[in-house]
């Protein structure tokens, strides 16, 4: 870890998910800067239309190589009690990439970590926050850590200055915790951020949870990597305390 960073105990974070080195930066420095938990709410979009609009998959083990990492199975038992818009399904896992491209960063920061995975189709901005309030009541019943994990991308294929422009509108809302602004601002302004949902269950959740601070940490575009400025994409990570 870089001598600067001093390690937080957070409540979320949003991280990227595309090729690692275009994101990986970004995605390394959240994970590099909480304190690792033993179990990882892992939220993110469904990129493929598979399975149902909200889907958990509530048991079994996901490797990565090196490492399996196990699902928390009671902790997402207890999110689908709570929450009538979550179903039991594998389906919506088997090719998406979201999730699975957190999973070194998990196993890195804590080989023996435990996760939650969901995915996000579709969902009204009332599902969605209450369903960061089920994942919020949820986690307050275990007693071990958790962190809620929001992966998402920013803006997709615009030039740079306009996908810094439209992007700063999503930024401005996640760094005031206001879950209902990202939601209609990312509707309003057109804004390809792929992963608006997963975050606005993550920030619902972490204010439930007590949270008072989201601290950008670093936002780039694919430009700093491949050098190309008229095709872009925004990546930003948080850490939500």
């Amino acid at each position: 870890m870089h001598p600067s960073i001093t390690k937080v105990s957070a409540k979320a974070i949003v991280a990227p998910h595309a090729g690692y080195i275009f994101s990986g930066g970004v995605a390394g420095l959240v994970y590099s800067t909480i304190e690792p938990p033993d179990t990882f709410v892992l939220m993110g979009p469904n990129h493929t239309g598979l399975g149902h609009a909200v889907s958990v998959m509530s048991e079994g083990k996901w490797d990565v190589p090196g490492a399996t990492l196990d699902i928390d199975s009671e902790l997402a038992e207890s999110i689908i009690k709570r929450s009538p818009i979550c179903t039991r399904d594998e389906e919506a896992h088997k090719y998406e990439h979201s999730l699975e491209v957190q999973l070194p960063f998990i196993v890195h920061v804590n080989p023996k970590a435990r996760i939650v995975p969901i995915t996000i189709m579709q969902a009204s901005l009332d599902e969605l926050m209450e369903l960061g309030r089920a994942v919020a009541a949820a986690v307050k019943g275990v007693k071990s850590p958790v962190v809620i994990a929001s992966s998402t991308d920013m803006s997709h294929f615009l030039d740079e200055d306009e996908t810094r422009r439209r992007d700063k509108h999503a930024l401005d809302k996640i760094s005031a915790l206001d879950p209902e602004g990202l939601y209609k601002v990312v509707r309003a302004k057109d804004i390809s951020m792929c992963g608006f949902m997963p975050t606005v269950v993550a920030l619902s959740a972490a204010i439930a949870l007590g949270a008072t601070e989201a601290r950008l940490l670093r936002y780039t575009t694919s430009a700093e990597a491949s050098g190309d400025f008229d095709r872009v994409v925004g990546y930003a990570g948080y850490v939500i305390v």
